[in-house]
C-alpha cells in the first residue's frame, strides 16, 4: 500500500450515493486507460471504499452491491476509478507535475543528441533550460511518454535535437574482461561479443546516444582506462579506437 500523502481521491456519484477510494495517482490513470496491470494493493491507500474518505465515512452496503454487486473492496475500487472523476489538489497537482517534469527532462536526456556537435549529448541542464525557454508545461495527467513528441517539437526551434541510438565497440583488456564484460554487457542490447585469442573481450553494444558519456564512464571505471572503444558506423564494422 501506499501512504495517504502520496494518495489521490476518485469519486463516483451513482444512485445517489457517493463512493470515494485513494490510490496513486498514476495508476488512477492507468486504470481509467486500461492499462493497469500492476497488483491493486500496491497503489492504493486503503482496501477500503468511502462515503466521505476525509471523514472516514463509508458508504451502506446495500448501496455498495445496487451499484457494483458486490461489496468487495479490491472489485469495488477499480470500478470506482474507472468510472469516476480523480480528485487532486493543488498541491498534488504541482507535486505530479514537478516528478514529471523531472521524468520527462531524464527521458529526453537519455535519448536526444546535438547533432550539430557530432550527435554529442545534450546535458539536463541543457534541456531544461531549453524547456523553460520554450515555455513547454508536462502535463501531471498524462503519462510521460505521451508528451515526449510535444516535447521535442517544442525543443527543436531552441536548441537542434533529435532522438538517437548509438551502436558502440568495446575491447576490453584480458586482465579486466572477466569481471568488466558483465558489466558492460548489461548497458545496452548486446549485438555481438567475441572472446579473443589474448584473452581479451569486444562487445558491440546498442544504447540510446544520450547515454554515451555514461557508458564510457562505465568502461573507464571498469577497466581503469585501458579498455579501448569505437563508435561503430556500420553494421559490418567491428573494431575499436
Amino acid at each position: 500500500m501506499i501512504s495517504l500523502d502520496e494518495a489521490v481521491t476518485a469519486r463516483l456519484e451513482s444512485h445517489g450515493e457517493r463512493f470515494e477510494v485513494l490510490v496513486d495517482p498514476d495508476a488512477a490513470l492507468a486504470i481509467k486507460r486500461g492499462e493497469f496491470d500492476g497488483d491493486l494493493e500496491d497503489v492504493i491507500a486503503a482496501e477500503d471504499v468511502f462515503e466521505d474518505a476525509a471523514a472516514g465515512d463509508r458508504p451502506p452496503e446495500t448501496a455498495l452491491e445496487e451499484v457494483f454487486d458486490t461489496t468487495d473492496p479490491l472489485a469495488v475500487i477499480p470500478a470506482v476509478i474507472e468510472r469516476g472523476e480523480i480528485q487532486i489538489t493543488a498541491d498534488q497537482r504541482r507535486e505530479m507535475q514537478e516528478r514529471k517534469h523531472k521524468e520527462l527532462v531524464n527521458r529526453i536526456t537519455r535519448n536526444a543528441v546535438n547533432p550539430q556537435m557530432d550527435d554529442a549529448p545534450h546535458p539536463p541542464e541543457r534541456i531544461e533550460r531549453a524547456l523553460e525557454e520554450a515555455g513547454f508545461q508536462v502535463d501531471p495527467m498524462d503519462p510521460v511518454e505521451n508528451q515526449v513528441d510535444d516535447a521535442l517539437d517544442a525543443l527543436r526551434p531552441v536548441i537542434p535535437i533529435r532522438f538517437d541510438e548509438v551502436v558502440i565497440a568495446v575491447q576490453v583488456p584480458a586482465e579486466y574482461a572477466g569481471s568488466a564484460q558483465a558489466q558492460i554487457r548489461q548497458f545496452g542490447d548486446l549485438e555481438e561479443e567475441e572472446w579473443q585469442s589474448d584473452g581479451s573481450w569486444v562487445g558491440v553494444l546498442e544504447f540510446p546516444a544520450g547515454l554515451q558519456n555514461d557508458f564510457y564512464d562505465l568502461v573507464n571505471e571498469q577497466t581503469s582506462g585501458e579498455a579501448e572503444t569505437r563508435v561503430v558506423k556500420d553494421e559490418d564494422e567491428i573494431g575499436t579506437r
